[in-house]
């Protein structure tokens, strides 16, 4: 067997013998070289790193660390109070606790949400179910702006089982103190304090203020390091031409009306006639705007602004004043409407009870239907149509509100063969009662329409005025000789021989009139006999008018005439208002002997 030959290690022999030294000085060299080439890849890996983020990934990783070293925060501002004309509250703000949970640190889902769920009023399934899917969450809400009772419960189960994942933190709650006075009006807000209906939500930017949001910088261990504050603007608030105390004394008398005659809705508007201001402004059913959201959308409805009804006799004041303004009728020029009924394109219209000759004056205090129709004829339907806009029907009054509607008024051309005689009588048109109210107290201001307004003052947190409302005249729609004349004939409506003796005010001329309209049957597609709308519309006192209301009731039970069912509301209304408002008698002579004749 041959035996090879180690070459390598007779050259290294050979090495050795001539130098010892050289051999571990070059094995040293390679282990150096092999240790630098490796710090400086390390080292060039490092600096390319930096590089990539310093340069390249600076903006992002300045985002990220902004992310979880800076906390956005949000101050939210006092809502702005609504006060009445007297600045009595309707709308002010209280501190309430709202309850938070911390799912990602609840240790014992299951004993948490079977304590506090019945106090939250959800159940113990549906709470631990939403702690579980929202277990890496660090903030969820329970419960918002919720009551003491429940605050306290909660407090004691908090400290009697150790719950830290659970706490408080205090908000606003809107708050109405009159809790369902003027509860239409005013209106409410939702759980953030946004206005939802009514005035909290046509002056919802003024009202709300401005929002807070700043940063807070804290360490790795959550500890605030410095913070930038701006705080919140309180809203401005509202001062309202409302006056709390009348508005109380016209839902009362609503309420006693809605009793009595078992109906189905009631609306009053009260206005100053020389003005615009509404003074009250009330509806039959109401609602609590502290819990809305139990109300029904029938309850939370203003009537007064959205609901159209025909109004009936009570237009015949806008035929008789076109009627004067035009010059074609005199107080004294005769009508002969001794049949009881007229016919108009094939359809009889009838008068309730029957006369013989009665003057133009007569027609309106009687409200006799015959006797309008052939008002209306003499007027002519362009003329009759042109006087009925003038005094705003068929459109949008301007009033601060939500939710007005403009009415039904169709245009003469697209009138049938009766629709004349039934404009006259106040049917084939829908008006709002505000439109109605609006009318009347143009007659009462000599002929000016105003614009009717509920917020006269917006005033800043500081008390200073933002915004000022001031009363503004549309137009002028008849003369103030005119309107003096109509103003006479609508007191006899209230006078012996009228059709509103139940109106009567002693020692106050009333100026009014009754309206008594059919509900029209869609299915049957007629009117009905049964179901009517009731109503009554005036001013006091008549010689120098303070005070335009307008009282209707919606399907009274048990009774249909104006003159009985809506007047007396009428003349409830008027004599406790003036009894808080100190208006006295105008004098003896204005007391005048009754006999009751009623529509």
């Amino acid at each position: 067997m041959m035996r090879r030959k180690n070459t390598g290690n007779t050259e290294m022999r050979k090495l050795w013998d001539e130098d010892p030294v050289k051999i571990p000085l070059q094995k040293s060299k390679k282990r150096g070289l092999v240790l630098v080439t490796i710090v400086f890849f390390c080292f060039a890996v490092i600096l390319f790193r930096l590089v990539d983020l310093m340069v390249v990934d600076h903006e992002k990783l300045s985002e990220r660390a902004a992310q979880q070293y800076m906390r956005e925060k949000t101050l939210t501002p006092q809502r702005g109070v609504i006060w009445d004309r007297k600045m009595k509250e309707m709308a002010a703000n209280i501190e309430t606790e709202s309850l938070y949970a911390m799912p990602s640190k609840v240790e014992d889902t299951r004993s948490l949400t079977r304590d506090i769920a019945p106090l939250i009023k959800v159940s113990s399934k549906r709470l631990n179910r939403t702690l579980l899917k929202k277990k890496n969450k660090d903030f969820i809400w329970l419960e918002r702006k919720m009551d003491l009772d429940n605050v306290r419960k909660i407090n004691v189960l908090k400290e009697k089982n150790n719950y830290k994942a659970i706490g408080f933190l205090s908000e606003s709650k809107r708050f109405y103190p009159k809790n369902k006075i003027a509860s239409h009006l005013i209106g409410f807000t939702n759980i953030d304090n946004k206005g939802i209906s009514g005035l909290e939500l046509q002056y919802d930017t003024y009202l709300r203020g401005e929002i807070s949001n700043f940063s807070v910088g804290t360490d790795a261990r959550g500890n605030r390091l410095f913070n930038e504050v701006r705080e919140p603007v309180s809203g401005n608030n509202l001062l309202l031409t409302i006056d709390e105390r009348i508005q109380y004394i016209v839902e009362r008398e609503l309420a006693d009306a809605m009793k009595t005659w078992k109906a189905e809705a009631a609306v009053a508007i009260m206005m100053n006639p020389a003005t615009g201001e509404i003074l009250a402004m009330a509806n039959r059913p109401n609602y609590d705007p502290n819990s809305a959201g139990r109300s029904k959308v029938s309850e939370r409805r203003n009537r007064a602004l959205t609901d159209l009804f025909e109004p009936g006799s009570t237009l015949k004041t806008v035929l008789a004043a076109a009627a004067l303004e035009e010059g074609i009728v005199r107080l004294n020029d005769e009508y002969d409407v001794s049949k009881g009924y007229i016919v108009v394109g094939g359809k009889r219209i009838r008068d309730l009870h029957k006369n013989d000759i009665l003057t133009f004056q007569e027609v309106v205090q009687r409200s006799s239907n015959v006797g309008a129709v052939q008002i209306g004829m003499e007027l002519g339907g362009k003329k009759y149509y042109e006087y009925i806009r003038k005094f705003g029907f068929g459109e949008k009054s301007g009033i601060d509100f939500p939710g007005e509607i403009k009415g039904i008024l169709r245009n003469p051309r697209d009138w049938s063969g009766t629709s004349l005689a039934a404009l006259s009588i106040g049917q084939e048109i829908g008006v709002t009662p505000l439109q109605i109210l609006r009318a009347y107290a143009a007659i009462a201001n000599g002929g000016k329409l105003m614009k009717p307004y509920i917020v006269s003052d917006i005033i800043s947190p500081a008390g200073q005025i933002i915004k000022s409302v001031a009363p503004e005249v549309v137009r002028q729609v008849v003369s103030e000789k005119t309107a003096e004349k109509v103003t006479d004939i609508l007191k006899t409506v209230v006078e012996e021989g009228g059709t509103a003796t139940k109106a009567y005010i002693q020692g106050n001329l009333v100026a009014g009139k009754t309206g008594t309209a059919q509900i029209f049957d869609n299915q049957k597609k007629r009117y009905s006999r049964e179901r009517h709308i009731s109503s009554f519309v005036g001013f006091v006192p008549a010689d120098d008018p303070r005070l335009a209301l307008i009282v209707v009731i919606y399907e009274p039970k048990g009774g249909s005439y104006g003159g009985v069912v809506a007047a007396p509301v009428f003349k409830n209304i008027i004599e406790h208002t003036f009894a808080y408002m100190n208006v006295p008698m105008e004098r003896d002579e204005n007391q005048i002997i009754l006999v009751s004749r009623s529509r």
